[in-house]
């Protein structure tokens, strides 16, 4: 474990986690200083970590030489913020083993906290062979498990293989981003039979379904016995953008779950941030224009300079720039334009 105590500690109780976005230039070259502004964005918000080297930050840094240096780019500037709290550096690790294995090691010479195990490109891996390739992972890091769902390259997997998977000793969370009631429920029940449901963190990505995941108690019945799991956090590409907002509502939601008495605003206020989700992630076209419409918004902020991909397939879809726009002018009360712009000079220094 490489965690200290009051980092494992922010883990367990939960917090807000964005994946982090890659910054280029038009040149598609890695663009620092924007890159560290995100960064510093995220700080400033309030979030309680990052996760970088993930699909927000484009699967395609783990090919063409960018993993490291941007990885290497997000520690530092977190290093230099001298923060006064714990902050989570959360490293996406992704390939056949022999390469999981090396990244995770590259996370750790960087200081990084745990691993967020992608699937990414192993639809033909078996399950078992996916259970051995983590076992491998988690001898060099803390595992941060993670199921992705498959428009954007991960694969469904069985309640067996969940069972098995959190008998790993170095899993200390996991991802839940199957966008899928059903297939959330399997993690859900297989963390609960294991028997160390207390040791494991469970952490909402499915981005459609934020603030429900996180408001629900689950009663799993397990060996006579009820035990209740809820989603503590969220790891999640929506909170790349208008992070400082999303840390506000983490905290009402959270506030609200303590009372027992859950105010049906917070389930009106979930249907909308689904809304705005839905123009950022482009669901309609199965989710091509994702990671551009974070960069749209990020663009529009003045964060990134432009909303250029590696993969030039990665763009906005026909009528996602119009559905963007009628989310900022139908939930402004959901944006964080205004903070962003008394900050954006600072972070770009």
């Amino acid at each position: 474990m490489t965690m200290n105590k009051e980092k494992f500690q922010l883990l367990k109780e939960g917090t807000v986690i964005p994946a982090h976005p890659l910054a280029l230039t038009e040149q598609h070259e890695l663009d620092e200083v924007h890159q560290r502004a995100l960064t510093r964005y995220y700080i400033a918000s309030g979030a309680g970590g990052v996760a970088v080297g993930v699909h927000t930050t484009q699967f395609e840094i783990h090919d063409v030489g960018l993993y490291e240096p941007v990885l290497r780019l997000a520690a530092q500037t977190v290093e230099e913020a001298s923060l006064k709290r714990p902050f989570l550096k959360v490293a996406g690790v992704c390939g056949p083993t022999e390469q999981a294995v090396r990244e995770a090691e590259i996370a750790k010479d960087l200081g990084y906290d745990l691993v967020l195990l992608s699937p990414h490109g192993l639809k033909d891996a078996t399950e078992h062979q996916l259970l051995v390739r983590a076992a491998e992972v988690g001898k060099v890091m803390p595992l941060f498990g993670f199921y992705l769902q498959p428009s954007v390259g991960g694969r469904p997997l069985s309640y067996e293989f969940w069972r098995r998977f959190v008998e790993i000793p170095q899993l200390v969370a996991i991802k839940i981003a199957p966008f899928n009631r059903y297939q959330t429920l399997d993690v859900v029940r297989a963390v609960c039979a294991s028997g160390r449901s207390h040791e494991i963190a469970l952490y909402t990505g499915n981005d459609d379904s934020i603030v429900v995941d996180l408001l629900t108690t689950y009663r799993v019945p397990v060996s006579g016995d009820v035990v209740e799991k809820t989603i503590v956090g969220g790891l999640l590409g929506h909170w790349a953008v208008w992070t400082k907002r999303a840390v506000e509502i983490f905290e009402e939601v959270r506030k609200a779950k303590k009372t027992g008495m859950i105010p049906s605003n917070l389930l009106t206020l979930g249907s909308e941030i689904t809304d705005m989700n839905a123009a950022l992630f482009d669901p309609h076209n199965s989710f091509q224009g994702s990671i551009a419409g974070i960069h749209e918004v990020l663009k529009r902020q003045g964060l990134l300079k432009g909303i250029w991909c590696l993969n030039p397939k990665e763009r906005l879809s026909s009528g996602q720039k119009e559905e963007i726009d009628r989310v900022y002018r139908m939930y402004p009360h959901l944006t964080d334009d205004q903070f962003v712009r008394d900050h954006l000079q600072e972070w770009l220094s």
